[in-house]
């Protein structure tokens, strides 16, 4: 991957998951952030108290929604497939989709309205070519993991890739991606990282 550094998490605050303790620490103090897929609102209730920022979150789920609430964050509820329209261009310095991209219908869509509403976006995914998945195929079997823990019938991942298919992706809809982390057990991997590393996080603006 031309052009794009590598980075790895600085030391683990102990408060939040692996992917949003490094996506917090990508995110510039004082910035205006959208969550996408915010789950209970952790990430951004983290950067307010943590880091100055503001913003938005956007959960479908009941539960979450409330569980926003009652942590402070500002949350709207609607479905990420059904676009962004409620934000307005550049409205964001930074818009954040963790572990949500592989459960996209439109991924193309939701990658395109995260760099309209943002000057940049971070995404974070399991590596779906992880070396235990390849193995559990040519058994026959489809894969269920700690990242991917569901069986194959009753599974909201419909759109699993691995990095280098993030990357072509990200190339074809001209997008730059400036950082990239392959991480396993919460570590940086350097040999073999596409084999080896069970979850990928990538930063990237327009080109």
């Amino acid at each position: 991957m031309s052009g794009a550094a590598t980075s790895a998490p600085a030391g683990s605050t102990g408060r939040l998951r692996t992917d949003l303790d490094l996506i917090a620490q990508w995110i510039r103090p004082g910035s205006q952030v959208l969550d996408l897929g915010c789950g209970d609102g952790e990430l951004l209730a983290h950067l307010r108290d943590s880091r100055g920022c503001r913003g938005y979150g956007v959960e479908i789920a009941d539960h979450h929604v409330h569980a926003c609430v009652r942590q402070r964050v500002n949350v709207v509820q609607a479905n990420l497939d059904a676009g962004l329209r409620m934000f307005a261009d550049g409205m964001f310095d930074t818009v954040v989709l963790s572990q949500t991209l592989q459960a996209m219908h439109r991924v193309e869509a939701v990658l395109r309205e995260m760099v309209r509403v943002g000057r940049e976006g971070i995404v974070s995914f399991p590596n779906f070519g992880h070396w235990k998945h390849a193995v559990s195929l040519l058994a026959g079997r489809m894969p269920v993991t700690r990242q991917i823990p569901y069986q194959w019938y009753d599974t909201p991942n419909i759109h699993l890739c691995t990095p280098k298919d993030f990357e072509i992706l990200a190339a074809r809809l001209g997008l730059q991606i400036t950082d990239r982390a392959l991480l396993a057990e919460g570590r940086p991997v350097t040999v073999l990282p596409a084999l080896r590393a069970t979850l990928a996080v990538y930063r990237f603006e327009t080109r």
